[in-house]
């Protein structure tokens, strides 16, 4: 009990996933990491904390390269602590989405060579070498910030293909690991209506059609998907119809004058300025490739008045959602951009250090997981109004309050088991 009341409560429920051993050296690299300035590695934490000079700093560093310890049962008391906090009912709105941390370096033996999406443009594309990090996050509008925050649940590492096959792993792309977050989320919360909410790059009939029987799936549609009716039933006939008539193209609908168009005002990606028209269409069809499984979606198409950007299509996996919460839920998603930036910008991710694989697989996702500060346990007084904080050091007072470190998000990585692959703090 004194260990308890010394860790405090807010952290104590992490700890339980910990041998007695070793609750008393998590708890201090925990409180250390949300207390220290960039860089975030052990040496700077253990330096915040004034054991600088500590003779026993190996223990430290073993927690990450060596210690056993369950990832998912740090991410499952991270994700329902989250989803209780903010998301008590309703559906539950998860992001997914990868991003790449540049590191260099004979050590970093998962990392590769990616597309770098910050210094990429349409004329030219820049490879970078670093680790692609997949991440789960929750989105919801918390209330004391005003805004849409992505509040990372689950990371896991994708590894290069050159690394999986030097060590006699099955290399699984992108798309297999967003599978696997995903249905070990809805293993969590197999009771409630979960979303995921993802990017153009997830927009595979495998993918979607491995997710579409368990939850909503919400991404990105391209202009020339092959859309049919679906099949009719046809009296006497021994022969299955995967579809019915081929659809008109979604890229020549815009010029189309039997295109139905409505108006609306879509809400800004930032929350704190006022959004701007859009003329939207919709429809329900089957998506279908030769060779590849047939998914029935609804499509919406967005095309901007103002000619700022080019038209853009949408689909959702359930035909029965509106066009409007279709295209809300996937304005969602761009509060894991700001996620990831901040995660850069003030927690010093890309600059932490590790000698052996273990550590490179779990320190990454702790410090993703230390984007928000304690929200679960913060987003009410004890006098139950709303909590109110002010912008910390470095992020800009223009905008709403920007998330401070909260807590961990356990990394994960390796077999389908999941074992022995995440992170600690809260």
């Amino acid at each position: 009990m004194g260990s308890r009341h010394r860790t405090g409560a807010w952290l104590w429920p992490y700890l339980e996933a910990f041998s007695g051993r070793t609750r008393a050296t998590v708890a201090a690299l925990a409180v250390g990491t949300v207390l220290a300035v960039r860089p975030r590695t052990v040496t700077n934490v253990l330096r915040t904390l004034g054991l600088a000079d500590e003779p026993g700093f190996a223990t430290f560093h073993r927690v990450l390269n060596r210690n056993a310890w369950s990832g998912l049962v740090l991410a499952r008391t991270l994700a329902r602590a989250l989803v209780a906090a903010f998301v008590p009912d309703g559906p539950i709105i998860v992001g997914i989405d990868h991003t790449l941390e540049r590191r260099r370096g004979p050590c970093i033996g998962p990392a590769g060579r990616y597309r770098d999406a910050a210094r990429s443009s349409k004329e030219q594309t820049v490879t970078t070498r670093g680790l692609r990090w997949l991440s789960a996050m929750l989105l919801v509008e918390v209330p004391f910030a005003g805004r849409i925050w992505g509040l990372p649940m689950l990371t896991a590492l994708v590894p290069s293909r050159a690394w999986c096959e030097a060590n006699g792993r099955r290399y699984r792309p992108t798309t297999a690991w967003a599978r696997a977050l995903v249905l070990r989320l809805h293993r969590w919360f197999s009771d409630r209506l979960l979303v995921a909410v993802m990017d153009g790059e997830f927009a595979a009939l495998e993918l979607l059609d491995a997710l579409s029987p368990y939850v909503i799936a919400v991404t990105r549609l391209r202009l020339d998907a092959r859309l049919f009716d679906p099949p009719s039933e046809r009296p006497g006939s021994i022969r299955t119809l995967l579809t019915g008539a081929r659809q008109p193209a979604l890229r020549a609908r815009p010029t189309d004058r039997a295109t139905l168009w409505r108006r609306a005002v879509l809400s800004n990606r930032t929350r704190w300025r006022s959004g701007r028209w859009i003329e939207y269409a919709s429809g329900t069809a089957v998506w279908y490739h030769p060779g590849k499984p047939v998914v029935a979606i609804r499509w919406v198409l967005v095309r901007y008045p103002d000619g700022r950007r080019e038209p853009e299509a949408f689909l959702c996996t359930d035909p029965t959602v509106p066009p409007r919460t279709v295209l809300d839920w996937f304005n969602h998603r761009w509060a894991m951009e700001v996620t990831y930036e901040e995660s850069r910008a003030h927690l010093g991710v890309e600059t932490q250090r590790q000698w052996s694989d273990p550590a490179v697989f779990r320190t990454a996702p702790l410090l993703f997981g230390l984007t928000r500060w304690s929200p679960c346990m913060s987003i009410r007084t004890p006098g139950g109004s709303p909590c109110r904080r002010g912008a910390p050091s470095g992020i800009p007072s223009r905008r709403p309050p920007s998330p401070m470190p909260s807590p961990v998000c356990a990394g994960t990585c390796g077999s389908i088991s999941w074992s022995r692959r995440p992170k600690t703090t809260t």
